[in-house]
């Protein structure tokens, strides 16, 4: 799946035009490199996303095209280091 969708499905970034810019301006790395949105993502990928002065880190659990908004947090884990 592509980075910009699964930020969006996965609910990490709100809409897909946001994650896309994000991915534009180098604001969001895939396993430590800058990554565009088109990039494929998958199980065990590490994504780290910059919003402002704060940075999050998640590890990607699993890959689904579409997903209940309850259950959109099993998609991934939060890494700390």
């Amino acid at each position: 799946m592509r980075l910009d969708k699964y930020l969006k499905v996965s609910r990490l970034i709100k809409r897909r035009t946001v994650a896309n810019e994000a991915c534009d301006a180098g604001r969001v790395l895939l396993n430590d490199k800058v990554a565009r949105a088109s990039a494929e993502v998958k199980a065990g990928d590490i994504i780290t996303i910059a919003f402002g002065n704060k940075e999050t880190r998640v590890r990607v659990l699993n890959v689904q095209e579409s997903i209940r908004k309850e259950d959109a947090d099993n998609m991934y884990e939060y890494v700390t280091g």
